[in-house]
């Protein structure tokens, strides 16, 4: 009876270490992000890029300061980032600060569903909302973690500046602070 309560005691621990355990997703800081594949979805009309339309929207990007995210989920976290990354945008528009979201998972049509749904819903005029070719974990080269709800990459000149990622339910306030205040950075 003991061992089975030590047993089971250390399982709950081990869950709970791995559940607050840091995530590792996307490229190092000073890696060089790579072209890619997307469709466009939703967000972001005045990028002049139509929705439906195949192509590379890091390439679209050039060396302009950038604030990707790559999710897994649409919730009310996420939007509460998005409003915040949308309001930096607007205000760093002459340093041609962008950002875009890359909708990852095992059903392409339904992600490009559920990012046009999200988009209409939280009123984001800035960010565009892609779903990559390869839509299940986002380019093979990027190393995206499956574990991974979202990965937020803050690249300037192709390069990655900083890399934030966190498992489903991670993203806390002060962690959205953190993603806010590194995307600033970029146009610092």
């Amino acid at each position: 009876m003991r061992k089975a309560y030590v047993l089971a005691t250390a399982l709950v621990l081990s869950m709970a270490v791995s559940a607050s355990a840091e995530v590792t997703s996307g490229p190092a800081v000073g890696d060089s992000v790579g072209a890619f594949t997307v469709t466009k979805v939703a967000g972001n009309p005045a990028d002049g890029v139509a929705d439906g339309k195949s192509l590379c929207y890091r390439c679209k990007m050039g060396a302009r300061p950038v604030v990707m995210v790559f999710a897994r989920s649409a919730d009310e976290k996420l939007a509460k980032l998005l409003k915040k990354i949308e309001e930096e945008v607007a205000e760093h528009e002459s340093d041609k600060l962008s950002s875009f979201v890359n909708m990852i998972g095992t059903d392409a049509e339904s992600l490009k569903k559920t990012a046009a749904e999200f988009v209409a819903k939280n009123e984001l005029k800035r960010i565009a909302f892609v779903v990559p070719e390869d839509a299940k974990n986002g380019p093979p080269d990027f190393k995206i973690a499956p574990d991974a709800d979202i990965t937020i990459i803050c690249y300037k000149g192709g390069m990655v500046q900083a890399n934030h990622a966190f498992a489903a339910g991670q993203l806390t306030d002060d962690k959205i602070d953190a993603v806010v205040k590194a995307s600033c950075k970029l146009v610092d």
